[in-house]
């Protein structure tokens, strides 16, 4: 998977990133950005929270997705992610008033897995 990038020598705020699309390299629309997890030890972003399904906001589903498995977009305000909607769908998903222990290692790991990207952790100097 290749790794998350933003334009050469340009700094984002978060809220520059909330509510942007997430397509894949097909075009398919995967959803958007509902939120970034932070990595408070390693200060490094950890995931993005995707929204996808459902309309107008219900009945929705949340998905932590590993930050190194997209690429930005970031003239057209457009996540990639090289995955196709089942990936997606198939994904260990969660609601909104029930989020996962992103503590928990195990978890992470099975997303990594699921994206098949290195977690974010493996990647501390």
């Amino acid at each position: 998977m290749s790794q998350m990038r933003t334009p050469e020598g340009r700094n984002l705020t978060a809220k520059t990133l909330i509510g942007d699309n997430i397509r894949n390299s097909q075009g398919e629309n995967l959803g958007n950005v509902q939120d970034l997890m932070i990595d408070l030890e390693g200060g490094k972003i950890a995931y993005v929270v995707v929204s996808y399904g459902g309309f107008l906001g219900m009945g929705d589903k949340l998905f932590a997705v590993p930050w190194n498995a997209f690429r930005l977009d970031a003239e057209n305000h457009n996540f990639i992610l090289d995955v196709d909607q089942e990936v997606l769908k198939n994904a260990e998903g969660f609601d909104k008033n029930n989020w996962p222990n992103v503590a928990d290692r195990d978890w992470g790991q099975r997303v990594h897995q699921h994206y098949g990207t290195r977690p974010y952790w493996d990647e501390r100097v």
